[in-house]
């Protein structure tokens, strides 16, 4: 095995600073101290295609790997449409279709996205476990993250701690929006200890959305949202709270005739690729019922 080159089971960098030592040198380039000590005890750094020992010092030009060993995933894999946005060596990005549930549970083994994609790696030949970095609830829709190694699982999910991930979605509410955008500052709590529900609290988390409206129907509007945090039903609770809860949500408003899943959808994400660090964007378009619910309001 080439330990110089990379390939979907080695990250390479090169050492352009000669002042560091090899654990040193890695916690620049975002390794977190877990997956580095993982790596370390495993033997699976390298310098110039040697392993060495941590508190050796670099020099200028040398090249260091990690490599990652093949996984196996053991989610019973389930033939099944996936959209598939883009794929490389770290990245499976996928396009998630409506009243989909995302993880297998107790009660529910079967018909997930982790089944399918389980299939799809087992397909492929891709011997990597299924981690996905971000979340949409079952009901929504849109862009989610799998990485296909650890070092790409640690890297975007530093991304997401640290806020530098832009998250875009398209909500269609009740009602007319007066305001043409403006900003939700308001901190998100659970509403009771037990219950799945959320709620402005004074003593929740920060909480900050931002909405523009793109059209106005006669009962209803369809919103351009960001969120600059992401708390678990950010989007629907402040919203909600503005009176312009998103229409087919049952858990914070009531169902539609027209819709059978909050119509909300995750269409814009922009990230800084894990290994080159390139910005690069994933759109997923408008899903046909969110459409089908437009056509509607327009016709009313």
């Amino acid at each position: 095995m080439d330990l110089f080159k990379e390939s979907e089971n080695i990250v390479t960098f090169k050492v352009d600073n000669h002042d560091l030592n090899l654990e040193e040198f890695l916690v620049t380039k975002d390794l977190s101290g877990r997956l580095f000590r993982k790596l370390y005890k495993e033997k699976n750094i390298y310098v110039n295609g040697k392993t060495r020992r941590k508190g050796l010092k670099l020099e200028k030009g040398d090249i260091v790997s990690i490599l990652m060993e093949n996984e196996e995933e053991n989610t019973m894999p389930e033939k099944m449409d996936i959209d598939i946005v883009y794929e490389d060596f770290d990245l499976l990005i996928l396009n998630k279709q409506p009243n989909v549930v995302v993880h297998p549970t107790k009660s529910h083994q079967e018909n997930t996205l982790s089944n399918g994609i389980s299939y799809y790696f087992k397909e492929k030949g891709i011997q990597k476990k299924i981690r996905f970095v971000n979340r949409l609830d079952m009901n929504t829709t849109g862009i989610l993250i799998v990485a296909k190694n650890p070092f790409a699982h640690q890297q975007m999910a530093l991304q997401f701690e640290s806020n530098m991930v832009e998250k875009k979605y398209q909500a269609i509410v009740k009602g007319s929006v007066e305001k043409e955008e403006d900003y939700i500052d308001l901190p998100i709590g659970r509403e009771e200890e037990k219950s799945i529900k959320k709620t402005i609290t004074d003593n929740g988390q920060d909480a900050l959305t931002k909405y523009s409206v793109i059209e106005r129907y006669s009962n209803g509007s369809l919103l351009d949202v960001q969120i600059f945090t992401g708390r678990s039903h950010q989007i629907r609770v402040h919203l909600n709270h503005i009176g312009h809860p998103i229409i087919g949500d049952t858990l914070y408003s009531e169902e539609s005739s027209y819709i059978n899943r909050q119509a909300l959808h995750s269409y814009y994400l922009k990230i800084k690729h894990p290994r080159t660090k390139e910005d690069i964007e994933f759109i997923a378009p408008l899903p046909e019922d969110m459409k089908g619910l437009i056509n509607h309001l327009k016709n009313k």
